[in-house]
This record gives structure tokens, sequence and C-alpha cells, in this order.
């Protein structure tokens, strides 16, 4: 038996009961990785928590991962990922300077859209990693994020290009880099997404 506990089993004894010997919690991410909260967990190769700066000013935050992340266990990493680390690089940013993760951990499969059931298990992950991060702007990629934060009927075509407040944080919805893949030869799309990101960089001084 250690000091420690020899201590809290003295105290115990004297009906001091205010010290514990609970462990404390794991990581969001291990948590995350361990987790088997809904049938995603079934049909996964590994859950994707998310990466980047712990103290970052910038999150973004898409839908689900993809296969590529699936299999690797990292956020944005297919053609999408490529992407979004041109815009990163465009804004004067790395990846290791900002925050990226999903609303759901586990990819959907086929790479459908997440239920509503799959987001109410997973949110309560997001919202702590919000809450450690403390962010000044989320940026969110496509519909299901943006309706997570922002309570829309409307899509992420009218959402975009304003800040909606979330707590004490600003969110700016725009479009998913995989929507800019797929419509690639659509130069109006990136230019759109590009404004948004000029708004961005204006609240975080980065112009």
């Amino acid at each position: 038996m250690s000091d420690l506990e020899e201590t809290v089993k003295f105290l115990s004894e004297l009906g001091i009961d205010s010290l514990s010997m609970d462990k404390p919690a794991l990581p969001v991410e291990e948590r995350i990785l361990r987790c088997r909260l809904c049938p995603l967990a079934a049909s996964r190769n590994k859950a994707v928590p998310g990466e980047g700066r712990k103290d970052a000013d910038l999150m973004f935050v898409g839908e689900a991962p993809g296969r590529d992340e699936d299999m690797q266990g990292k956020p944005f990493v297919g053609r999408a990922g490529q992407l979004l680390t041109k815009i990163l690089e465009a804004m004067n940013f790395g990846r290791q300077d900002v925050y990226i993760t999903n609303v759901v951990k586990c990819r959907p499969p086929n790479n459908r859209e997440p239920k509503a059931e799959e987001i109410d298990k997973c949110k309560a992950y997001l919202l702590e990693q919000i809450g450690q991060i403390r962010p000044k702007v989320i940026v969110t990629l496509g519909n299901v994020p943006a309706h997570f934060f922002i309570p829309s009927r409307k899509g992420v075509t009218a959402l975009r290009g304003d800040f909606y407040p979330f707590n004490d944080i600003l969110v700016m919805p725009t479009f998913h880099p995989s929507y800019l893949v797929r419509n690639e030869a659509n130069r109006h799309l990136r230019k759109l997404v590009w404004d948004d990101m000029k708004k961005v960089m204006a609240f975080l001084g980065k112009q």
C-alpha cells in the first residue's frame, strides 16, 4: 500500500471521506477510441478522435470520417483532407496550428450521412473537445456540422458567409472540401469558401 493510500485509509477510518481514490477519467481521445455507444463501432476500422493543437484559436469540424480516415485513424487525410491542408496553408496555418475533428467519430457505412441517433451518442465528445480547446472560431464543413451548431432549416449554401454565436465562440459555416472536390471545375465554389476563410482570418488577425 502506498503512502497516499494509507493516508486516505486512515482519514476514512476517522470518518473523513472527502478524499477519493477514484482513478481520473481517461482523456477524451482515449474514450473515443474505446467507444461502443452506437452501432458504428461495430463496422469501423478505427475511431477518429481528431488532431491538432489543444489550445487552438481555430477549429474545423466536419461531419464524419471517410474511408481513408477510417483506415488511418486521422481526420481529413483523403482528397478532401489534402484540399483542406491547402486551404490552411493559404490562410498561413499549418495543420498543427488548428484542431480538426468531426461531429461523429466513426465512419458511417458507405460514407452515408450520420443519423440523428449517431450524432446524439457522439455529441458529448465534441462538446468536451470544444470545452477543452476553447477556440475563438469554429469552421463547420458541410450541412451536418453547420446544423449541429446553428438551429436552422437552411442549408450551408444559405448559411455560409456569416458568423453565428455558439456560447462565446463564433461559428463560420462553409462547404465541405469533398463537395469542392466533386465539383472541381466550379471555381465559384472555391471563391466562396475563400471568402469565408478571409473573414475568419480577419477576425483572428491573420490578414
